[in-house]
């Protein structure tokens, strides 16, 4: 009941804020936090993964109650039977046998068995321990579920950003257009530049046009993917508070190894798995030992459906039954080899597992590296392009240079913002990566030192 309780109210946080986020204003504002929160109380594939826990805990209960005696009730209406007949010799010589049938039944007959086991050779024991393990499992995957979503979510948000950097930097480049078609026409007007230049420069900004035109419909994609991941309608407006951004971090590889190895929930699984597969060893085991239990039974029993008077005769038994299985067919062996082997592929998946963890681990650093230099290097590169730019334009106008010219030097300026935007992008998500190879759940755009 108290962890009933516990979601209920987790339930209940979460519809105040969404509440208050979308009815405070006329479009949703989310920060990445905001969006992280939602995915995990409204995402339908993680709420399917605490449906599972909840499966698991009730099979936990149902192991349990393997220890309690079991009582039954039964209830017996005889519809028709045939008689029992004795044959009796005739006392007088020449006379025919004598018979009579007997009714050593009864037409109606109440029953309450019970059933109480007293040694099973470990059998409810181990069968106990493997609901156990098995919710233990259960736990670590909707952990990894929740694992799954944060990443999902902080990929979904900044696709969202990267887009709107996309449409910033596109629109930029489509003004850079207009003025130098309009400083062109104004030159033409005055008889300073060529019809070429003139149909050169507008023929280039009207190119922008469909960059300008992709670079939103690809924003609305992402909205779109950001809504699915929350969980939201796809008809919900939007706005996200937050912004591409770099801040050095600094990783500590053995540190972050360490942290994988306590705290990425596949290992945790297979961990528990390998009890699970031991359980099972155990309950195969113990189908060649011998069992004991006790039961008991009490019966009512009469010819007429009446309650009252001494219509009803009653009669118990009580037994100490002991069995053990002799031959069955070698099957017990075979279950027992079954075991073994799902223990032994569990151990060689848990070898193989840790060698993947330490690998992903491995390449999130090395992207985190790689998007670092590549940021720095394009900041740089942006810098460059712009003075690039203001150095043509002043030459343009001197009639220096071609209408080619600063072409190119615009393009360059819009190929580095991208390339920044992008980098930042790459730098964000490859710490994000860190997050997930290391197991740790980070709502935060960026951690601190690692």
């Amino acid at each position: 009941m108290r962890r009933i309780g516990h979601k209920i109210l987790i339930g209940a946080l979460a519809a105040c804020l969404f509440g208050h986020l979308l009815f405070a204003q006329d479009k949703l504002t989310l920060t990445l936090e905001d969006s992280i929160e939602i995915a995990l109380t409204q995402n339908p594939f993680h709420l399917a993964t605490a449906q599972r826990v909840d499966g698991a805990r009730a099979q936990v209960r149902e192991a349990r109650a393997g220890f309690f005696p079991s009582l039954n009730a039964q209830g017996l209406s005889t519809l028709d039977e045939k008689l029992f007949v004795l044959e009796f010799p005739s006392f007088i010589p020449g006379e025919p046998p004598q018979r009579v049938e007997m009714d050593f039944t009864r037409d109606y007959q109440l029953a309450l068995a019970l059933n109480l086991p007293l040694f099973t050779s470990g059998r409810l024991t181990s069968s106990y321990r493997l609901a156990d393990y098995n919710l233990k499992s259960t736990h670590e995957s909707e952990r990894q579920s929740r694992h799954s979503i944060i990443f999902s979510t902080k990929s979904a948000f900044f696709g969202v950003l990267l887009m709107q950097e996309y449409v910033r930097v596109a629109e930029m480049a489509i003004s850079d257009a207009q003025k130098l078609y309009d400083f062109v026409r104004k030159q033409h007007e005055v008889g300073l530049a060529s019809r070429f230049d003139l149909l050169r420069s507008e023929v280039r900004m009207v190119n922008m046009k469909p960059q300008v035109i992709s670079a939103k419909n690809n924003l609305k994609i992402m909205r779109l993917n950001l809504k699915t991941v929350l969980g939201l309608d796809l008809e919900t407006e939007i706005e996200l508070e937050g912004e591409l951004l770099f801040k050095p971090v600094e990783l500590n590889l053995p540190a972050l190894l360490e942290t994988a190895m306590l705290g990425r929930p596949e290992l945790a699984q297979v961990r528990f798995q390998k009890g699970m597969a031991g359980e099972s060893y155990k309950i195969a085991r113990s189908g060649a030992l011998p069992t004991v239990a006790l039961s008991g039974q009490f019966n009512w029993w009469a010819d007429k459906l009446k309650f009252g008077g001494d219509v009803w005769q009653d009669y118990y038994t009580v037994n100490l039954v002991f069995s053990i299985p002799l031959f069955n067919g070698m099957a017990n062996l075979a279950r027992m080899g079954q075991a073994k082997a799902a223990l032994n592929e569990i151990e060689f998946n848990e070898q193989g597992l840790v060698d993947r963890l330490q690998f992903e681990v491995h390449q999130a650093v090395l992207k985190v590296e790689e998007a670092r230099e590549s940021l720095l290097s394009q900041e740089k590169n942006v810098e460059q392009a712009q003075e690039s730019l203001r150095i043509a334009e002043l030459n343009f106008a001197e009639g220096l240079i071609t209408i080619l010219d600063i072409g190119q030097a615009q393009t360059a300026l819009t190929q580095a913002r991208v390339n920044h935007s992008q980098a930042l992008f790459d730098y964000m998500m490859a710490l994000a990566e860190v997050d997930r190879a290391t197991g740790v759940e980070s709502t935060s755009v960026l951690g601190g030192n690692r």
